[in-house]
């Protein structure tokens, strides 16, 4: 995952605001309706010489229906019973007083305030109407804006800067969005600084539920924690302070909240897949180019190394008896060449294994025989040292590519005379455990350094950067490659003394123990028992 990035915004001027303001009832909205009533008066008064009483209610009914379009539903309905009275103490006679000389105005009174209290009803549901459908249409708006810019953004850090002013003109309130897929990625510092709760975060991406406001979890909590989930995993934390928590506790404002919360952590989702993409892209490019190069180069070194080789061996023959001193000088430089020969062996091995060109010529084989073949394939060389085997005689036979098990044996034990003290001991060893077959390479040598355990095994990687010893550092990648085809693992440990001291160093491969077919009924008379192991060889010396 990316490093901690979060952001903090208030709301942008440019958006509008999906969550409505809360009106409060106050006295100044009746005392607007009481000004609307007066002003109705004046104006019936004024019209009273040209029009009939019954127009006059008109007026009334005009000012009732100003009231309920601009101040709500309680003021609409005092305006209409204000404008009751009104009419009756200022225009039906006897004046300037509520009793009523004809009854004929009691129904024009009742008929005139049911009239006015519904205008009033149906003018507020029909701004009610008005201002849910303006939230709505700036609510799909936002979420329009912010899903076109989540589309644009390239990093997590785009993510957080694009949303952030988004969520905050959305909900009215302070916003952060904090990426990490695991509770101890959150940040601490911004969180902090913008008043969120980083306790709370880690808890609501532990949980994958929200937590604070309007929620199961610490509902007294200051701001609303909203895990951000992906398809694959929660991908952060969306923390929301609004400036009126109840703002938050509407089921429709938590919908928005969560549905915010799963196009960030789409988002993100996004960014995370495609710099995954672009890095295997890139790994599976520079293999193959170094698969490539590998190649082309140890193919090109190979034949005039064959010949190098001949050259050294005829010359060393000819010139052995007449200048001593040059015959050394020869077999220096076949020996050197043989080395060169070694490094673009293991060269072409390598390249081989990581192009998937070699073919496991599996066949049932013992381990003694192949730790024996392998002790030979080094007795020319110069880091000899004296090399015991522990192998016992109940080992099972192991059904595997000799050549390339003899290989790992023999860089195994390459690298343990390499790096060791010259006369040092190493020892082999074999055990069965768990249905497999445990190959241990043991030296006495300075161990395996800290935190380097499992890094030696890489390409080009040598134990000591600056070191006169030969090598680029293939051997152990190649003893990797081959355990791992044959459906094993290789590992390194520091071998430890009485004191706790490091002694040497061990390197372990395990090789999948298959049962033994039985032999053919027509060589059971001449041939050894199903099972039976042949004849260990003596173990050899390097």
């Amino acid at each position: 995952m990316h490093g901690v990035t979060s952001g903090v915004g208030r709301g942008a001027a440019r958006l509008p605001s999906a969550a409505p303001a809360t009106r409060r009832t106050s006295w100044s909205r009746y005392a607007a309706a009481g000004g609307i009533c007066a002003a109705a008066t004046c104006l019936a008064a004024l019209l009273l010489p040209y029009l009939d009483r019954a127009n006059i209610v008109m007026v009334f009914l005009l000012g009732v229906v100003l009231a309920a379009l601009r101040l709500g539903r309680g003021p609409a309905i005092s305006a209409a019973v204000v404008s009751v009275l009104c009419f009756d103490v200022f225009f039906v006679p006897p004046y300037l007083s509520l009793a009523v000389s004809d009854a004929q105005y009691l129904v024009t009174f009742a008929v005139m305030l049911v009239v006015g209290v519904t205008v009033a009803e149906l003018m507020t549901r029909l701004r009610h109407q008005a201002e849910v459908a303006a939230h709505r249409e700036a609510r799909a708006s936002n979420l329009f804006v912010l899903a076109r810019e989540l589309s644009g953004a390239l990093t997590a850090e785009q993510v957080v800067a694009k949303s952030v002013p988004i969520l905050s003109a959305t909900f009215r309130a302070s916003a952060a969005v904090l990426p990490g897929d695991v509770p101890a990625a959150l940040p601490e510092t911004s969180a902090d600084a913008a008043g969120f709760d980083p306790a709370l975060a880690r808890l609501a991406l532990a949980r994958g539920a929200p937590v604070g406001i309007g929620s199961a979890d610490r509902p007294d909590a200051s701001a609303l924690y909203v895990p951000l989930k992906a398809p694959m995993r929660i991908r952060g934390v969306l923390a929301i302070r609004p400036e009126d928590a109840d703002a938050l506790r509407d089921a429709e404002q938590r919908r928005l909240a969560d549905t915010v919360a799963a196009l960030v952590g789409i988002a993100l989702e996004r960014i995370h897949y495609v710099e995954v993409s672009q890095r295997t892209l890139l790994g599976m490019e520079s293999e193959r180019l170094r698969s490539s190069l590998l190649g082309a180069l140890s193919h090109d070194i190979r034949t005039p190394l064959t010949a190098l080789v001949a050259l050294a061996d005829t010359l060393s023959m000819r010139i052995a008896g007449e200048a001593p001193g040059a015959a050394g000088q020869a077999d220096a430089i076949r020996l050197q060449a043989r080395r060169i020969g070694q490094l673009v062996e293991n060269l072409l091995e390598m390249a081989r294994l990581q192009g998937g060109t070699v073919r496991l010529n599996r066949d049932w084989q013992s381990l003694e025989e192949l730790v024996g073949s392998a002790i030979d394939s080094l007795a020319q060389t110069p880091e000899g040292r004296p090399i015991g085997t522990d192998l016992p005689t109940s080992l099972p036979l192991v059904r595997c590519d000799a050549v390339l098990v003899e290989r790992v044996l023999a860089n195994l034990l390459e690298n343990a005379a390499k790096y060791t003290p010259a006369g040092s001991p190493i020892a082999v060893s074999a055990r069965e455990a768990d249905g497999r077959i445990v190959v241990t390479v043991a030296d006495a040598g300075p161990g395996v350094a800290a935190g380097q355990e499992e890094a030696i095994f890489g390409k080009f990687q040598r134990g000591a950067r600056e070191s006169a010893i030969p090598g680029v550092g293939l051997g152990l990648a190649i003893a990797r490659a081959i355990v791992e085809a044959h459906g094993g693992r290789i590992f390194a440990e520091n071998r430890r003394g009485a004191d706790d001291s490091v002694v040497g160093a061990s390197f372990s491969f395990t090789l999948p123990v298959e049962s033994v077919p039985p032999l053919e009924s027509e060589a059971s008379d001449v041939g050894p028992p199903a099972g039976a192991l042949p004849d260990p060889a003596p173990a050899k010396a390097a």
